[in-house]
């Protein structure tokens, strides 16, 4: 079933609020995803301090990761390490490739940190410290596994590439046949989640050049299955539906924001929403929101 939160900031005097905001927003979807969950936060100053890469790691710790990668700040969230360094992303993803290749990168870039877990997602976000993160943007999930184990690798959001990160409600039917053809084209894989065969594609379609709104329509021309996708990069954040627009979504905008839920009860906790415009994403259009 799975349950999907996320909040795109308009106005500055909010950002302060973002973990704070987001952790609420997760608590009332609980129910639809109760196996594990996970964030994506862009702009968090602790996490993803200006001017330095950052990557989100799972299989190895903050002793690890800081032993291996001299210079570097180590950062734990439960399973997650989250790891920063003054270097460009390029060369802090080579030295994570080279001095711990154990290690699982679940996200990278240069403001955006990833923080994923298994078990119950109140726990899990007291865990990571979500209350206190602050930003511009996030988006969040709570799932119940239907694809794959319950692992922190399986949880969303799936980030592969920079700045970039996909949570889905639903499922691929033909997650299986995309994969192999990525894989021909050479993009590796870290689970066999049909939600990442989603992720890898939308990052394929962007690294060759399409924009959001365009790799997010390729994707509905391409995948079978019922969906709907939250999307975000550095400066976007996207909603998109299958044509059969089964799986519930309920988007919200005021000047001070752009949320969207898959529940109307996460929406209800933020500031302002009795102004807000609320309305239901129709199939197959993608929305998209800049900064």
């Amino acid at each position: 079933m799975c349950g999907i939160v996320g909040l795109h900031l308009r106005e500055p005097a909010l950002e302060p609020r973002l973990g704070e905001l987001l952790t609420a927003m997760l608590g009332q979807v609980v129910e639809r995803g109760p196996d594990s969950a996970g964030v994506a936060v862009y702009g968090d100053p602790r996490l993803s301090p200006p001017g330095r890469a950052v990557v989100s790691l799972l299989g190895v710790t903050t002793a690890e990761a800081g032993a291996a990668l001299p210079g570097a700040v180590a950062l734990a969230a439960d399973a997650t390490t989250v790891v920063h360094a003054d270097l460009p992303v390029g060369e802090l993803l080579d030295a994570v490739a080279r001095e711990l290749p154990t290690a699982t990168v679940i996200g990278s870039g240069t403001d955006m940190a990833v923080l994923k877990g298994t078990g119950n997602p109140v726990e899990l976000a007291e865990s990571f410290g979500l209350a206190s993160v602050t930003g511009r943007q996030g988006v969040g999930h709570t799932r119940m596994a239907t694809e794959s184990a319950v692992t922190p690798e399986g949880a969303h959001p799936f980030s592969v590439g920079p700045g970039q990160c996909l949570v889905h409600n639903g499922s691929f039917a033909n997650h299986a046949t995309i994969r192999r053809e990525l894989r021909a084209q050479g993009v590796a894989f870290d689970s066999e989640n049909d939600s990442e065969v989603g992720a890898r594609f939308v990052a394929h379609q962007l690294a060759q050049g399409a924009d959001l709104e365009k790799a997010l329509k390729l994707l509905c021309e391409r995948f079978d299955g019922f969906y709907t996708l939250v999307v975000s990069t550095a400066d976007s954040f996207a909603v998109v539906r299958d044509a059969i627009a089964c799986k519930p979504a309920l988007v919200a905008e005021t000047d001070a924001w752009v949320a969207m839920a898959s529940e109307y009860r996460a929406l209800d906790v933020l500031p302002g929403i009795e102004n807000a415009r609320i309305f239901e994403p129709e199939p197959e259009e993608v929305y998209v929101w800049r900064r």
